[in-house]
């Protein structure tokens, strides 16, 4: 813990500042890279590409690592937006008749975003976890994203029900075949 690569220089300040601030909250769960990649549902190969600025994390990665910290995510979250907005990148691999591959993600390391007139900006893409993913996606459902679901609890009792249902049947079946 602590013995970090440095930083590229050319990095943004807010790119730095986050990555900076992403490895002291890695630092304070005392895990190492493999345990925090079980922990969160990020692999270690990803936790290294986002803790050497090398690839900016999903918002859900900054979401888990606060988790598993205990720290509230929100003020990791207003960072990451700084950062992303920030974080440099290349142009996307062109394809044929120069026009660039769907689903392709460019590399650190290039201009920032739009830097080439495009105005494309990174994307999240993360890889969730079943019981981590959000049930909708927008702007608007950070809020919810950030505090366990809510409704799930509602979804859960109904599937018990259900099932103490099923079984009550099962035994009444049981029953009336024993007896009849």
């Amino acid at each position: 813990m602590g013995a970090w690569q440095p930083l590229p220089e050319e990095l943004a300040p807010e790119v730095r500042h986050f990555v900076e601030q992403l490895r002291l909250l890695k630092d304070r769960t005392g895990l190492s890279l493999v345990a925090l990649g079980a922990r969160t549902a990020y692999s270690k190969s990803s936790w290294q590409r986002y803790l050497n600025a090398t690839q900016p994390p999903p918002e859900q990665a900054v979401v888990a690592l606060c988790r598993v910290v205990g720290e509230d995510p929100e003020r990791f979250i207003v960072r990451w937006e700084l950062a992303v907005q920030a974080w440099p990148r290349e142009p996307a691999p062109a394809g044929p008749q120069g026009a660039p591959v769907r689903g392709a993600v460019p590399a650190a390391g290039g201009p920032a975003p739009g830097a080439d007139g495009s105005g494309e900006a990174y994307e999240e893409a993360p890889t969730l976890p079943w019981w981590d993913a959000p049930e909708e996606q927008s702007r608007s459902a950070r809020r919810s994203r950030l505090s366990p679901a809510r409704g799930s609890s509602g979804r859960l009792l109904l599937y018990v029900a259900l099932l103490g249902l099923v079984l009550l049947g099962l035994v009444a079946v049981v029953g009336a075949v024993t007896l009849g």
